[in-house]
């Protein structure tokens, strides 16, 4: 079995790893109700509906 001569830095094990991280935005959509901006699959924030029903009441 093959056993390492040497121990990995902290760097090179660091740079090895870096190439699977992706930074991405989030994804924005527009609200159908109010066309505000907002996450997908979540509840809006400014008028408090999810898709075509009102889930909370916003004031």
């Amino acid at each position: 079995m093959a056993v390492p001569k040497r121990k990995t830095s902290k760097a090179r094990r660091d740079k090895r790893r870096a190439s699977n991280i992706k930074m991405t935005a989030p994804n924005i959509i527009k609200c159908p109700q109010c066309h505000e901006p907002k996450m997908p699959h979540r509840v809006c924030g400014d008028c408090g509906y999810y898709g075509d029903r009102e889930v909370i009441k916003v004031d």
